[in-house]
């Protein structure tokens, strides 16, 4: 069964950092494509990155320069260094993954499987 869990979420003032982190079980996040999302409150679920077996990236541009994804294989972890947030970053942030080496664009149809989320809040 997979399970993917997130922790870091919190609250910190712009320009402030925190790092997000999404513990996979029952999976192996070095296999697959993996990817975070976020969901502010009224809005659609975005894709902020994803992250395909051979390392390559695709990042949303509005956190493109700012956020930074990385994986654990040894602790099969993903994670999401997030630097000079941003009030506009405030959403909940989910962990995402499906069961393709590459990655196939950050549309939410695209993935499967995902974790319950944690909230990230930035105030001004």
């Amino acid at each position: 069964q997979v399970q993917l869990v997130e922790s870091g979420g919190g609250s910190v003032q712009a320009g402030g950092s925190l790092r997000l982190s999404c513990a996979a079980s029952g999976y192996s996040v070095s296999s697959y494509c993996m990817a975070w999302f976020r969901q502010a409150p009224g809005k659609e679920r975005e894709g902020v990155v994803s992250i395909a077996t051979d390392g390559s990236t695709t990042y949303a541009a509005s956190v493109k320069g700012r956020f930074t994804i990385s994986k654990d294989n040894a602790k099969n972890t993903l994670y999401l260094q997030m630097n000079s947030l941003k009030p506009e970053d405030t959403a909940m942030y989910y962990c995402a993954t499906v069961r393709t080496r590459l990655c196939y664009g950050l549309a939410t149809g695209n993935f499967n499987y995902w974790g319950q989320g944690t909230q990230v809040t930035v105030s001004s």
